[in-house]
């Protein structure tokens, strides 16, 4: 299975800092590129619900999902993320318009659900899922390249990136003829596929290595932005 990031990270001491240890390079053009010079394109799905389906729709859904399991050439990551949704914001908002609202009857409505939400997150947590496909692409000259282009790659994977910066609209045409596949062959099942766009994807990384200061952060302009900093 292709995956985002190497088995190391999971084996680091807790010393270790974030950026020596990820596997990512940069980030630029809606693609992950990877120390090794191979790309990734990160796709957010939408999710389907399966139980309110009739069987017939169940066994399409089915027959439709494994159809393009089969159709596939090449290893794809499915990542599941679930976050906790802090809704403080949400009560203070109803709050208000509980307040300024002058019809009796809705306020009484407004109060009843703010009540409700509280008692609710009480007892439970308010979850929120994102689900994601990570789609590679490595080019073949990586795997052929010679000992010294490889070892120059290793002890300088920027500068070896960097020289390769003229192949990158082609490599990047290839990764993106899958992400069409994959974006034709699901809307078919009935869900919806979007590729995460440059800001988008330094967000979900920052957020998934970081998640102790997990918010929903909005980060500035992505020109000034330096991700191994980000990403320690």
């Amino acid at each position: 299975m292709e995956t985002l990031h190497s088995k190391k990270i999971t084996k680091a001491t807790s010393t270790s800092a974030t950026q020596q240890i990820i596997d990512i390079a940069e980030v630029k053009e809606d693609t992950v590129v990877l120390k090794n010079g191979s790309f990734r394109a990160i796709l957010t799905v939408s999710a389907i619900n399966y139980d309110l389906k009739s069987s017939d729709e169940q066994e399409a859904i089915i027959n439709q999902y494994q159809n393009f399991l089969n159709s596939l050439d090449f290893p794809t990551q499915i990542i599941i993320s679930s976050r906790k949704i802090n809704m403080d914001k949400y009560l203070d908002f109803l709050e208000t318009k509980e307040k300024s609202q002058p019809n009796e009857l809705l306020r009484l409505q407004i109060s009843e659900y703010r009540n409700f939400i509280s008692e609710l997150i009480s007892v439970s947590n308010i979850m929120d899922k994102n689900f994601y496909i990570v789609v590679p692409f490595a080019p073949l000259e990586n795997t052929e390249a010679g000992f010294f282009s490889k070892m120059f790659t290793i002890f300088n994977p920027r500068k070896g990136i960097l020289q390769k910066r003229e192949n990158f609209e082609t490599y990047r045409s290839q990764l993106y003829q899958r992400v069409d596949h994959i974006t034709a062959s699901l809307s078919g099942i009935g869900v919806r596929v979007i590729p995460l766009k440059t800001q988008e994807i330094i967000e979900l990384l920052y957020n998934s290595y970081n998640p102790q200061v997990f918010t929903p952060t909005d980060l500035a302009d992505i020109s000034k932005l330096d991700l191994k900093n980000q990403l320690n």
